[in-house]
């Protein structure tokens, strides 16, 4: 019974572990003939998740994963295709609201009140018909913003830029 409980919780370790990859490791093993097809020196910097200028689309697939957003058109004449790629930044955000209530559950029993569902008077609130209620505490918002772009002519890369823009 101790040997079967031991190979249980193993077998779960090791598939809750497989399943902690990086998303790049995924997208090198589920790529394998594009990953052996990059140049030596390619396949380093795609395990660093960094890219290079004249790096091929499918390297930086692998490196960065698929863009958010792909726009193209022509610069000097040529063609060009550019990848962005979107991050979300944590603010941490401190609140303080207040407001007036209203509905059908005010009063002695209801849900409204001053002070709504906490504050002063609680479920039976203050008041009659609604009542005033508070927000405050920390909080946190996740703002979008461009964490790299990389532009390509002929199926190879010209710019980069990896950071916030």
């Amino acid at each position: 019974m101790k040997t079967t409980l031991q190979v249980i919780a193993c077998t779960l370790t090791f598939f809750t572990l497989s399943n902690c990859t990086h998303p790049r490791e995924r997208r090198i093993a589920n790529n394998p003939q594009i990953y052996q097809s990059l140049t030596t020196s390619d396949q380093v910097l795609v395990r660093q998740g960094r890219i290079r200028e004249g790096m091929r689309k499918e390297g930086v697939f692998l490196s960065w994963g698929r863009p958010d957003q792909v726009a193209t058109g022509k610069q000097k004449g040529s063609s060009v295709e550019q990848w962005t790629y979107i991050g979300s930044q944590p603010v941490f955000i401190d609140n303080f609201g207040m407001g007036w209530g209203g509905g059908p559950y005010g009063g002695r029993f209801g849900y409204g009140g001053f002070g709504g569902f906490g504050g002063l008077g609680g479920f039976g609130g203050l008041g009659g018909f609604g009542g005033m209620y508070g927000n405050m505490g920390p909080s946190v918002a996740y703002i979008p913003y461009k964490s790299a772009t990389a532009t390509f002519r002929r199926g190879r890369v010209t710019d980069y830029l990896n950071g916030p823009q």
